[in-house]
């Protein structure tokens, strides 16, 4: 393990989270697979997990990041649901939430206005997205 895969002494640990009634999820396996070969550990949480699944599989696994990935246009309902759940267990302020997958450029702002830190549509590459998590996983 190199020292840009640690942080503080300690791996930075990934949830790829898909929630909601979307089936499709050879995406979040090829995210998974590309954030574990880059060094961090990764939890996949399965198919068709409610907003509270992911939030607990989040405070219980103590991930530094939270990747959502969404395709079903859901991305208003259930990415509020989720940031709602990591601030009522006092979990969001020092953890990264990304989404990634279909998300129209008109709801981009709201869902960062209400706390998401980035969101990787279609296009984004792989090398940009675990240089953004390098640098912006929050020291814990």
């Amino acid at each position: 393990m190199s020292v840009e895969q640690e942080q503080d002494g300690r791996t930075i640990r990934c949830l790829v989270a898909k929630v909601g009634l979307d089936g499709h999820d050879r995406g979040a396996h090829v995210i998974a697979r590309a954030l574990r070969d880059a060094g961090f550990e990764v939890i996949y949480s399965g198919l068709h997990r409610s907003p509270d699944e992911v939030v607990q599989a989040a405070v219980q696994e103590d991930v530094d990041v939270v990747g959502i990935s969404i395709l079903s246009g859901a991305h208003k309902t259930l990415v509020p649901r989720i940031l709602d759940g990591l601030r009522e267990y006092d979990a969001f302020d020092d953890r990264l939430v990304l989404v990634g997958g279909i998300v129209p450029d008109d709801d981009q702002g709201e869902l960062r206005e209400l706390g998401v830190d980035e969101i990787f549509g279609p296009g984004a590459s792989m090398e940009e997205m675990i240089r953004y998590i390098r640098e912006q996983a929050p020291e814990r």
